[in-house]
């Protein structure tokens, strides 16, 4: 009785390990779990196909920000700092508000119903989350031909502000200017 305890013990010990084992099974393992930078190239190709049939970019003018002034300069932080920065920015957005901001990013459009939103999207120090801020430029311009190509690195300069759509609040960069 001990013997055949005993082997079914092993057997099922045996039975365990192999479960647990990879069997190549000759498919590819699909990772469904997506990161965010999966969902901001996702955009930015949706995006592009928006506006394929327009060259964006071509005509982009840059504004001359060296003589501008700013009160919290994320250009000259490190990766962690402006993450954190920007992370404060959106839970307590009422600290910033007149503020003059300085922030390079990535550039990135958001059709809406009424009109575009344009983005300074910032990634974190790992790259994994990123956070963006609004911005309303100026001097009014037409996208996509005054404006850079989605996905290039920008600078912008504006003041903080907040505003509501509905009953929302949303943060943007207001008379900015962009570089």
């Amino acid at each position: 009785m001990k013997k055949i305890i005993s082997v079914l013990s092993v057997v099922l010990i045996c039975l365990t390990l192999c479960a647990c084992s990879e069997v190549d099974t000759g498919r590819t393992k699909k990772n469904n779990t997506k990161t965010v930078d999966d969902i901001l190239n996702e955009a930015a190709t949706d995006n592009e196909k928006t506006s394929a049939a327009v060259s964006g970019g071509k005509d982009f003018i840059a504004d001359d920000l060296n003589k501008e002034d700013c009160d919290i300069d994320l250009t000259s932080m490190n990766s962690t700092m402006v993450y954190s920065e920007v992370n404060n920015m959106m839970i307590n957005p009422d600290d910033y508000v007149g503020k003059r901001i300085k922030m390079s990013g990535q550039f990135s459009v958001f059709g809406g119903e009424e009109r575009n939103y344009f983005a300074c999207i910032i990634a974190d120090a790992t790259a994994c989350c990123s956070q963006g801020i609004e911005f309303m430029l100026k001097k009014e311009r037409q996208y996509p031909e005054e404006y850079p190509e989605i996905g290039s690195e920008i600078t912008v300069i504006g003041e903080f502000e907040t505003y509501f759509e509905g009953d929302r609040k949303y943060c943007q960069l207001k008379d900015a200017l962009i570089s």
